[in-house]
């Protein structure tokens, strides 16, 4: 089940932190992948990813917490990046309206830093790169969960090559994705991690700080659920 758009009905604001986000991490996977040199590409990941056994060994190193940071904008490949980026860009904005800018970004690298400690506790003596902002975009689902439950959003399925496109509640289509990072990332506990693989623990820590900061971020939550059709009478707008 992958979301493709929402129709929660009109922003009050242009979510301008949200695309700072998004092209942020565009820029870095352009620099990482077509600018560098495979071999400064290698080198530039190992300087910003998060080691979580470089941080757990050096937990007052002010290198290794920057590398919490660093990595939230970094990821492995087309792929990543891709399915990150469209959760990010049909998630965030709302979640930037309810909380206002200052708010969604001070709100987006505190999810993305819980996610990592959550992580680095499970497996503080991994020396597998961690990259990507999934935790971060994890909090974020966390709190359009949260905020938001009965916003509409269409879906594609495919069954075989066949592709359905489904509409659903966002308690659903978040729902769904949350107890499937709960199921695998439990799975995992106790296998070695040195082959590298999904950080489910950063997903599960980044939701859960969603779920519980939504609230305290979401400063004009009442005008944010005007726009919101389950909140209101029920009305058409254009899905994008």
């Amino acid at each position: 089940m992958i979301p493709i758009s929402d129709d929660p009905g009109r922003r009050g604001t242009m979510p301008v932190i949200n695309t700072l986000i998004l092209g942020a991490n565009i820029a870095v996977f352009v620099y990482q992948f077509l600018l560098l040199p495979p071999l400064a590409a290698e080198r530039f990941l190992f300087q910003n990813a998060l080691i979580p056994a470089r941080l757990s060994a050096n937990p007052l190193s002010v290198d290794a917490w920057l590398t919490v940071f660093t990595a939230m904008f970094m990821h492995g490949n087309l792929i990543h990046i891709a399915s990150n980026m469209l959760y990010l860009y049909i998630f965030g904005d709302n979640i930037e309206d309810a909380m206002g800018h200052v708010g969604y970004l001070v709100f987006y690298l505190v999810c993305g830093v819980l996610a990592t400690i959550a992580q680095v506790m499970v497996d503080p003596r991994s020396t597998v790169p961690n990259v990507g902002a999934s935790g971060a975009i994890a909090g974020v689902l966390g709190a359009y969960l949260l905020l938001f439950p009965h916003a509409r959003f269409k879906t594609v399925i495919f069954l075989g090559i066949i592709p359905f496109f489904p509409t659903f509640a966002a308690v659903v289509v978040i729902g769904f994705w949350a107890v499937v990072q709960f199921l695998s990332g439990f799975s995992t506990l106790g296998l070695p991690s040195e082959g590298g693989g999904v950080a489910y623990f950063a997903h599960i820590g980044g939701f859960v700080a969603g779920l519980v900061l939504a609230r305290v971020f979401a400063r004009n939550l009442g005008r944010a659920r005007e726009h919101i059709p389950m909140y209101g009478a029920p009305r058409s707008s254009g899905w994008r």
